[in-house]
């Protein structure tokens, strides 16, 4: 239930989590917007990151923050290409794409990515679900209602942890006809993707009901239901409740968290296990 297997990596999570640090080669990104939109910055924060720990890196040339417009395929590629290539070629760590499109996962596999990380959960475009069946990449599905112009807009659930749960079923299904072994997904609630804050908090609370069908991907880093939260709109605010959610995840099930700040929350997430699993 708790290995991840893909290409030539079996990842055993049981007992240790990774983390997935965060490299937005973008000028719009929520967080850090421009701030690594250049290559040469891009690399050097990768590299940062994994010096500082980082199991994955996830890299996007697309912000999917709400209301973001869609970049073109040729500008997606201009961004993260260059950056996929120089890090493949200075270390041998995991790396991620976060993408929506069939032909920027495909070029970044070619190029040294291992992961496809797509926020539409392999649906938003149908060669998808193809070329992840014609490779061995690992998958990482993730829920989200809508569009990153339109989730939200009013979000609503009936059961916003059985609807979640049961998406996932479904698409683990789906995929799994296409040919796609559920061993290589794992699985992202979404956080803030067509949720309000206390479709978050539920989920948050809920992880158990949902850590028992593959292993948990959790994005909570600086986003916006910390700031609801504390009544705060400085960025630097975010940062320690952010580790307190590495630490209340890990134990109630999800093995793998993709932060900004990877240092602390390594430190956060490898005390916890030590809780969890005393020697």
């Amino acid at each position: 239930m708790f290995r991840w297997r893909f290409g030539n990596h079996d990842l055993d999570l049981t007992h240790r989590g990774l983390i997935m640090g965060i490299v937005n080669v973008t000028p719009d990104s929520f967080s850090d917007g421009g701030r690594f939109n250049d290559h040469g910055r891009a690399v050097e924060h990768a590299l940062a990151l994994i010096a500082e720990g980082a199991d994955i890196l996830d890299i996007g040339g697309e912000s999917t923050r709400p209301g973001a417009e869609p970049v073109e395929e040729a500008e997606e590629l201009r961004r993260v290409l260059p950056v996929i290539r120089a890090v493949r070629s200075q270390t041998k760590a995991l790396i991620s794409i976060d993408t929506m499109k069939a032909a920027v996962a495909r070029a970044a596999l070619d190029a040294g990515a291992d992961i496809i990380n797509d926020v539409t959960g392999l649906r938003a475009d149908a060669a998808m679900p193809r070329l992840a069946a014609q490779t061995s990449a690992g998958l990482v599905v993730m829920h989200m209602t809508g569009t990153p112009q339109t989730m939200q807009a009013n979000p609503h659930y009936d059961d916003v942890v059985a609807e979640v749960r049961g998406y996932f079923e479904n698409r683990l299904r789906l995929l799994e006809n296409e040919g796609i072994a559920p061993e290589r997904v794992v699985l992202d609630p979404g956080f803030g993707f067509g949720k309000t804050l206390e479709h978050n908090l539920t989920l948050i609370r809920e992880l158990p009901q949902l850590a028992t069908l593959r292993p948990l991907l959790i994005g909570v880093s600086r986003k916006s239901m910390i700031a609801k939260v504390l009544h705060s709109d400085a960025m630097d605010d975010r940062y320690w409740p952010t580790i307190a959610l590495t630490s209340y995840a890990r134990e109630h099930g999800a093995r793998i968290v993709r932060v900004h700040d990877v240092k602390p929350n390594r430190e956060a997430l490898r005390m916890m296990e030590a809780i969890l699993q005393p020697c």
